[in-house]
């Protein structure tokens, strides 16, 4: 299972969650096809992608026009590693993605990364950011 959490734009609290099911594909945009509806200026229509990956778990590939970041860097498609942010362009909403086995065991585990407290579920898909 793979959880992704909004992050407020000020105190990187969480505001909003996602969860999806093993070998989901994830799409996050602007566009109301997207299983993560995010209505930002500086985020696409079809901004990344979230998905199982050819040679690991999970894998981020960037669509946008303004970018995906990790830690400050633009990325165009990366591994996908527990506990990471990524920020959609390099001033817009910031989502953190735990990866969760099915028996709720990390599958990874990122010392670097300090992990948010379980939230419960929003089972809305579009979430406004000013």
């Amino acid at each position: 299972m793979i959880t992704l959490t909004l992050l407020h734009p000020l105190q990187a609290v969480p505001v909003q969650s996602w969860t999806f099911e093993p070998n989901s594909v994830i799409r996050i945009g602007r566009s109301t096809d997207n299983e993560v509806v995010l209505y930002s200026a500086v985020v696409s229509r079809h901004h990344v992608e979230i998905r199982p990956g050819a040679t690991t778990d999970w894998e981020i590939v960037n669509l946008g026009a303004n970018g995906t970041y990790i830690d400050g860097k633009r990325i165009t498609r990366t591994e996908v590693v527990n506990g990471m942010v990524i920020r959609l362009a390099s001033s817009g909403p910031q989502i953190q993605i735990r990866i969760e086995q099915q028996d709720g065991d990390d599958t990874k585990s990122s010392s670097s990364k300090r992990p948010l407290p379980p939230l419960g579920e929003d089972r809305s898909k579009d979430t406004l950011i000013t």
